[in-house]
């Protein structure tokens, strides 16, 4: 008597070939892996031809909305300011961002923004804006920012942010 090997293999009596289904398990994981939203894609190259800067914390990437807020700092706001010194550090902080942005060596990282369940990519967060590490030649440009006194530091939780620096007006 001959041992039917697609019977033994318990696969129900179907004939073929039983790597087929592993192959297909393995492409379905390896598919999950790479499509998961929450996978560290790391900093990717991007030329600054592609940027746009909004203002000393946002860019606009590919003419695309949303914008991207960039972390872990703030900038002072150059539309509606609180005070005649904001105004003008803001016009500073976008003009160097964008003096950054044409150098060039430019990466550009993803990562998810401190808000609440839910409410990414909503108005509720961010003001439905993405978040992003812009770096200029391996270094963050929010620390250039910081370090060149156009920016302070601005680190948030994992689902919120303290209330917003901004010592311009003081």
């Amino acid at each position: 008597m001959a041992l039917d090997h697609n019977r033994s293999a318990g696969n129900g009596g179907r004939t073929g070939k039983p790597w087929r289904s592993l192959a297909a398990v393995a492409v379905l994981l390896l598919t999950f892996l790479i499509f998961q939203p929450w996978a560290d894609a790391g900093a990717e190259p991007i030329v600054g031809s592609r940027i746009r800067v909004i203002d000393g914390d946002t860019i606009r990437v590919d003419r695309a909305r949303p914008d991207v807020r960039l972390v872990p700092f703030n900038a002072p706001e150059t539309r509606r300011p609180k005070c005649e010194a904001e105004r003008d550090l803001g016009g500073k902080a976008t003009r160097r961002l964008r003096d950054l942005v044409a150098a060039g060596g430019l990466e550009l990282e993803y990562v998810r923004c401190a808000c609440a369940p839910g409410t990414e990519g909503t108005m509720r967060c961010n003001y439905g804006r993405k978040c992003g590490v812009l770096k200029s030649n391996g270094k963050n440009v929010g620390e250039i920012l910081i370090a060149e006194k156009l920016a302070v530091r601005f680190e948030c939780g994992e689902t919120r942010c303290p209330k917003m620096p901004a010592p311009w007006c003081d």
